[in-house]
């Protein structure tokens, strides 16, 4: 009874763009599940799997293969999109599911063709005898001739939309919907955010080498710790010449730049350097001559 419900389903016409749709969500489907397969022998050793690769994959698909077009007629990105493949042999106007040789077709052109591109180069590779010469030229020439051919089948599937892939036309397997088309609705809120990030980036681009970071730091910091802010026990510290007033460390090679500060030699001169208009981050006073201090600082007065 089930079966004679399902054939006596109406046959609904998919849009080109839904059959493009389903094929990219094939696609980001087989990715997800090998990247999430291979994050499982990532302590194991490098290149564990690289010489089992095109076995893995054909396994992996092969699952797939058993969960989606033999049980459902339809791939992940069909089903998604409601939509199933018709027995397109059987010249009725109600639906057909596909035949168990049309599967098997399906997976055998699928699955084992795949296996086939990525393993043959791997066994003819090291091989320099002239009859495997011979046929690996051949295996490229097919391949190549393949590759026109779905570009061919690509430009008549634009035009009448019937058969996406060359694997559908040579079996006589077509896309329709389950259920009576309904209208697409296509949503901008993404475009709009898109836009309005990049729109946001290049501006952000444009505007973030005007800004001298720098002073504007040492702008705040002359703020948050002004020279009358600090304690008694600072002012004497930086009076008796034991902190930098840039880094905050014993001042290495100590310098003034006129003011009562000193500040290590490699922090003072980079920042001069970098902007010609630097002022003391503690007094705001102008560079007037960067000269080293007269007398010399002992180390040990600083655990005094």
């Amino acid at each position: 009874m089930a079966s004679s419900a399902g054939n006596e389903k109406s046959v609904n016409p998919v849009l080109r763009i839904s059959q493009l749709d389903a094929l990219e969500l094939n696609k980001a489907l087989e990715q997800l599940v090998w990247s999430q397969f291979t994050s499982c022998f990532h302590g194991f050793k490098p290149g564990a799997l690289a010489h089992f690769e095109p076995e893995i994959k054909a396994f992996l698909w092969l699952i797939l293969w058993r969960f989606t077009i033999y049980s459902k007629n339809a791939t992940v990105g069909q089903a998604i999109l409601n939509i199933q493949y018709k027995n397109n042999l059987c010249q009725t106007g109600k639906y057909q599911p596909l035949s168990k040789q049309q599967k098997l077709w399906y997976l055998i052109f699928t699955v084992g063709g795949r296996w086939l591109e990525e393993r043959c180069y791997d066994l003819f590779s090291n091989r320099q005898v002239q009859s495997f010469c011979k046929i690996k030229s051949y295996i490229n020439f097919g391949a190549g001739l393949l590759k026109l051919c779905g570009l061919v089948n690509f430009l008549v599937f634009l035009q009448k939309g019937t058969f996406a892939t060359l694997t559908e036309r040579i079996l006589g397997i077509r896309s329709v919907f389950c259920k009576p088309q309904s209208v697409r609705q296509v949503g901008f809120e993404y475009m709009n955010r898109e836009l309005l990030w990049h729109g946001f980036a290049e501006f952000l681009i444009y505007l973030l080498p005007l800004i001298h970071v720098q002073k504007i730091k040492l702008k705040l910091s002359s703020w948050c710790l002004p020279m009358v802010g600090l304690t008694s026990s600072e002012n004497a510290l930086a009076a008796h010449c034991r902190e930098c007033s840039l880094c905050g460390e014993w001042p290495t090679m100590p310098h003034t730049i006129g003011c009562l500060h000193v500040f290590c030699y490699y922090c003072i001169k980079s920042n001069y350097l970098s902007d010609m208009y630097f002022t003391c981050p503690k007094c705001g006073s102008e560079v007037q001559s960067l000269q080293p201090l007269k007398y010399k600082i002992e180390m040990t007065e600083l655990h005094t």
